[in-house]
């Protein structure tokens, strides 16, 4: 498994794999091409069907513009092999002739791959020796140490600084999404939420308020996401308002300091590692599911374990947050990350706190392992028509009418 730096990586919206990756992608060819005339993108599959929605061409088109006048063709309908996020970017010279092409995939979390394998220009050499959660369950059990420890054990010291980065970028987000108002961008003329919930949570009883307070800050992150500000993909734009939320809202508790959440923060990184070394954490690949439910069993994680679960705790609590949303669809409305999108964010943070509640409760045994709901969510997410899968085509996104 690669870094947890490909996990957390920090950016703006709305999504990972269809504005972050794309305009990246754009970067790098841009840098091989500065004398060109004319640049050609052609976009295919998920990428070509809610591409206008989740802005790539924008994206794109900011970079590559800055060189030579762009044109942007949308192929919705053809896929290419390595996976459903391709592009094809030409360069062209003042005589209208291509002098280079480069196929490159966005495969989500805002990753890029050739589908190489070693030979991919993206290929990195792995960080952790160990790829399922059994063997670094087994890990922390024989060595007596926490999920959090093994990360700094391959990682070294250094991912802490990174860690505090994202933990401050994921504060910033919550704080200005509870501040802004007004309409989220695109067709739909969604108003913002977050801060109306934050202020009828605070006047609620206590028992009911942290619940509340819970969905005003997954909403305010998903928010911001969705008006392309700046974000933490955990693990995706799309479902970066689930983390966030459950961590602030247990940071305001003089028990859990900075340095236990930035340690939580570690944990979840590792599970949502586990996820994408193994399966997928693209929409477009393996639905929702890959997304809010893997985000959600990342807050799992990492709420149990700031609660004092064990080993087998976490995994429990995990494996429910994961296992509750197998078969989620991902069908944004208009290819916008709104609905169901922001919703999402807020209904799975809360239930990561529920897992975390039920697998203390727990002795941490259980039958389905973390490692078996990650290859069913696998095999759901290729058994899952297209249409289901961040096309826009299916679902709530079919006919919607406002």
């Amino acid at each position: 498994m690669n870094s947890l730096k490909e996990i957390f990586r920090i950016g703006k919206g709305p999504s990972s794999s269809h504005t972050m990756g794309p305009q990246r992608a754009a970067e790098i060819f841009a840098g091989r091409h500065p004398e060109a005339a004319a640049f050609e993108v052609t976009l295919y599959g998920s990428l070509a069907a809610t591409g206008k929605g989740h802005l790539t061409d924008v994206a794109i088109i900011e970079v590559l513009n800055k060189i030579a006048p762009i044109e942007i063709v949308w192929k919705p309908t053809e896929v290419l092999p390595y996976h459903t996020n391709g592009m094809l970017y030409k360069s062209l010279n003042a005589a209208n002739e291509v002098t280079d092409e480069w196929e490159v995939y966005s495969v989500g979390g805002g990753a890029l791959s050739e589908g190489k394998g070693k030979e991919d220009m993206f290929y990195t050499e792995p960080v952790y020796e160990l790829n399922t959660l059994k063997e670094i369950q087994k890990w922390c059990e024989a060595s007596g140490r926490g999920y959090w420890e093994y990360v700094e054990h391959c990682e070294g010291e250094e991912i802490w600084d990174y860690l505090s980065e994202v933990w401050q970028t994921m504060r910033t987000a919550v704080e200005e999404g509870l501040d802004n108002a007004g309409v989220l961008p695109g067709s739909l003329n969604l108003s913002r939420k977050a801060s109306n919930y934050y202020i009828k949570a605070r006047a609620y009883k206590e028992s009911l308020q942290a619940r509340g307070l819970v969905y005003a800050y997954a909403l305010a992150v998903s928010e911001q996401n969705a008006s392309g500000g700046t974000i933490v993909t955990a693990p995706t734009c799309g479902s970066c308002g689930v983390v966030p939320a459950v961590l602030y809202q247990l940071a305001k508790s003089p028990d859990f300091t900075e340095r236990k959440i930035l340690r939580s923060l570690a944990t979840a990184g590792l599970f949502g590692n586990v996820v994408k070394h193994n399966a997928s954490i693209s929409g477009a690949e393996v639905g929702c599911q890959g997304e809010v439910g893997v985000a959600c069993a990342m807050a799992s994680a990492a709420a149990c374990q700031l609660f004092g679960g064990t080993p087998s705790q976490i995994e429990y609590a995990a494996e429910m947050g994961l296992e509750h949303h197998l078969g989620m669809t991902c069908d944004p409305v208009c290819g916008l990350v709104q609905i169901p999108c922001i919703e999402r964010n807020a209904f799975a943070a809360c239930r990561a706190l529920d897992a975390q509640l039920y697998a203390n409760f727990s002795d941490g045994r259980h039958r389905v392992s973390f490692d078996r709901v990650v290859e069913v969510m696998k095999q759901t997410g290729h058994d899952i028509p297209s249409l289901y899968k961040e096309t826009s085509e299916g679902g709530l996104a079919q006919d919607f009418e406002w």
